[in-house]
């Protein structure tokens, strides 16, 4: 299940912190911003919602964190899940199986970080679409999607995430406001 919060800004930072963990009160007040704050607290309780909903757990989780730094709930290895935010929209993806997520919002792109980001394939397609930006960001959240899935996180061959990815498959959805991309393992069948 997928959980989205589009208007982060208006979360309440005091009501959130007293809902939250010790641990993740800790962690949401080592960010010097109020936004920081705001988005690490909003996606943390989304994860809250949906393990409410999807597992009956009413309790806030306390994470575990594997070698690549990637967290997992204490106590519940059947449950997979993933954060992002851009903006002021917070994700988290939930699932029976791991999962990645990504969501990004409109920012400016450069010939220069496509160029560093994208192989040639992917610039051509970025190239030949009515809107670049759009198609870019759909690759982007892809590629992040695919790292946070594996637990890899950014690393320095970008360009070959999606080239390499032939056993994941990819939810991605784009509105006006953000772009997200899910990534899950293929089924093996």
């Amino acid at each position: 299940m997928i959980y989205l919060n589009e208007h982060t800004e208006s979360l309440d930072i005091e009501k959130a912190l007293a809902m939250v963990s010790v641990q993740r009160r800790e962690h949401a007040l080592k960010f010097a911003h109020e936004g920081g704050r705001r988005l690490s607290l909003a996606v943390y309780l989304l994860l809250m919602e949906g393990i409410q909903k999807e597992y009956g757990i009413t309790e806030a989780p306390e994470f575990d964190y594997l070698e690549g730094g990637k967290p997992v709930i204490k106590g519940h290895p059947e449950i997979h899940f993933n954060f992002s935010h851009s903006g002021n929209v917070a994700l988290c993806a939930i699932d029976s199986q791991p999962v990645g997520a990504d969501v990004e919002t409109s920012r400016k792109i450069t010939p220069s970080l496509i160029s560093y980001t994208m192989n040639e394939k992917e610039q051509a397609e970025i190239a030949s679409a009515p809107e670049s930006l759009p198609a870019f960001l759909a690759l982007w959240t892809r590629k992040e999607a695919v790292l946070k899935l594996t637990g890899e996180g950014i690393r320095n061959d970008l360009k070959a995430v999606l080239t390499n990815a032939n056993n994941v498959v990819f939810e991605t959805k784009i509105t006006e406001k953000y772009i997200y991309s899910i990534a899950r393992y293929k089924p093996i069948l």
